[in-house]
């Protein structure tokens, strides 16, 4: 036993030192963020996901859509300032803007390369996560095995005004809804601009709640931190800004989404430039294709693991 425990090599690494379930508190951008790592192999290729809001998480339920995925991959959820976990550990010290979280998100893949002894990621972004999303790609792609667009923001200000157009017809005979989708300004101009039009918008996906006081009170209050970002990402237009990448992109489309418009989507993927690209659309999905068609959503991933 003593010559065989000599002819281990020194540093060997046992399969459970290698399993990782915990939750991290780097500083990332001045203040402690939450960063989340689960795996029981971290030799396996990282997915770091971006979610979508601002000002939201998909740390919590993310087992119902990453129970596949764990088995190729070794799973990242990172909260971002002002949102989830990070935003009850401490608040931003300053309002959140697009630049400021862009480095965040730089800040963040440093760190979970570093910590887990890998040189790149698989980095999916959902709906905003993708503002953060290209930026990466345009600036760090050496950073990126692949980048992974889930219902992204491509060209925002179109999309406001096409779901305007689609939820005014949707609409045309219920006069209140009537009424309010008629004082909306795109550009936004106040705050109820964007109230109304999401208010409708999750109305006409079933979000009965949505016609409460409660409701307006606490996207009001969501407003006062994320309307200036959400102006931001108004003025982002990535065909104007990112007609060619050099890392391999894969778009995840649902194909009833009207919240980031499909049509919108459809157009930037068939123009944009990429070493390697591929569209997969959902049929079954609107804008949240992590929760309509879960399985598919991961199968489709691990689909492009075998691709790099």
């Amino acid at each position: 036993m003593a010559l065989a425990a000599l002819l281990i090599p020194i540093g060997v690494c046992h399969a459970e030192d290698r399993k990782i379930d915990t939750l991290l508190t780097p500083d990332i951008g001045g203040i402690k963020q939450v960063i989340e790592i689960k795996t029981d192999d971290s030799r396996k290729p990282i997915l770091l996901f971006l979610s979508g809001g601002p000002g939201s998480s998909m740390m919590n339920g993310a087992s119902a859509f990453t129970d596949a995925l764990k088995s190729r991959f070794t799973i990242v959820q990172w909260d971002q300032r002002d949102a989830g976990k990070t935003l009850k550990l401490n608040p931003s010290p300053v309002p959140p803007s697009v630049a400021q979280m862009g480095e965040d998100t730089y800040q963040v893949i440093q760190f979970i390369t570093k910590r887990l002894g890998q040189e790149k990621i698989y980095l999916l972004g959902s709906s905003w996560g993708n503002v953060l999303g290209f930026d990466m790609v345009k600036k760090h792609s050496g950073l990126l095995h692949a980048y992974i667009a889930v219902n992204p923001v491509v060209s925002q200000l179109a999309s406001e005004k096409e779901l305007l157009r689609i939820l005014k017809n949707r609409f045309k005979d219920d006069p209140v809804a009537s009424a309010e989708l008629a004082s909306v300004n795109i550009p936004f101009k106040v705050d109820e601009d964007l109230f109304y039009l999401r208010k409708w918008l999750f109305y006409s996906e079933g979000k009965t709640f949505v016609t409460g006081s409660d409701f307006k009170t606490g996207f009001l209050q969501w407003s006062k931190t994320w309307s200036p970002v959400w102006n931001e990402v108004m003025a982002t237009d990535l065909p104007e800004t990112l007609n060619e990448v050099v890392c391999p992109v894969y778009f995840l489309v649902g194909q009833n989404d009207i919240q980031t418009s499909t049509a919108i989507t459809k157009a930037y993927f068939q123009a944009l430039k990429a070493p390697r690209k591929d569209l997969f659309l959902f049929e079954k999905s609107g804008h949240q294709i992590h929760r309509d068609e879960p399985e598919k959503f991961q199968s489709t991933i691990l689909t492009l693991l075998d691709r790099n």
